[in-house]
């Protein structure tokens, strides 16, 4: 092993025996259920609401708990686990994001308008879940590579709900269900954008291990 590559895992590494490990374990333990929760709640409101926005905004809850529960399971790994474990998650973001696009593509096809009051109650809520989740992560973002890409998801999920607002609120002003799409289709492009950052980002890391 090189200096350099020792001075890569060690700066990378996180100590389960040590206080900030240990708090980082919690802190994804806690997003990971509030993302969980928020999930539940869209899909059930998301097919109540007849609403695309709101579906596709569950399915990227469901896959940030995905995020976070493989981050709590290879948190105290080598860091060439971490990376490949990272890069697993870009390409599940990847795929969800293309699966939103269907998701919009279905919606235009089949019209329905959307109930507006449910999605912007619903998106208030996840917006509030979410920079809770942003919040307690922002400290720890540059401590690893997978805690930095569920933070990732957490920043983008906040501006995902305030799209949903919007979308719920125009929904209303215009009686119609383009809003809810446009939003899907942007949520989806975040997504996907995000998904890039993270792959790109896991391959290098994974070099450097090399």
């Amino acid at each position: 092993m090189t200096q350099k590559t020792q001075h890569q895992d060690d700066c990378c590494a996180v100590d389960l025996n040590n206080a900030d490990g240990k708090t980082l374990k919690k802190v994804l333990l806690l997003v990971l259920f509030i993302n969980l929760g928020m999930f539940f709640v869209e899909v059930v409101g998301g097919l109540i609401a007849h609403s695309n926005a709101l579906l596709a905004d569950s399915l990227d809850m469901l896959g940030d708990a995905f995020v976070y529960g493989i981050s709590i399971a290879v948190l105290f790994k080598h860091p060439s686990v971490r990376a490949k474990a990272s890069l697993v998650k870009g390409i599940i973001m990847l795929l969800l994001g293309f699966f939103v696009v269907g998701e919009s593509i279905f919606k235009i096809i089949n019209p329905v308008i959307p109930v507006a009051e449910i999605i912007t109650i619903i998106g208030l809520l996840a917006l509030l879940a979410n920079a809770v989740s942003f919040v307690l992560l922002l400290k720890h973002k540059a401590k690893d590579l997978n805690v930095r890409s569920a933070w990732i998801c957490s920043r983008n999920d906040v501006f995902a709900n305030i799209g949903v607002i919007i979308a719920g609120l125009l929904v209303a002003r215009f009686n119609s269900m383009w809003p809810d799409v446009t939003v899907g289709l942007i949520i989806a492009f975040i997504v996907i954008q995000s998904s890039f950052q993270i792959i790109k980002e896991s391959l290098e890391h994974s070099k450097q291990q090399k």
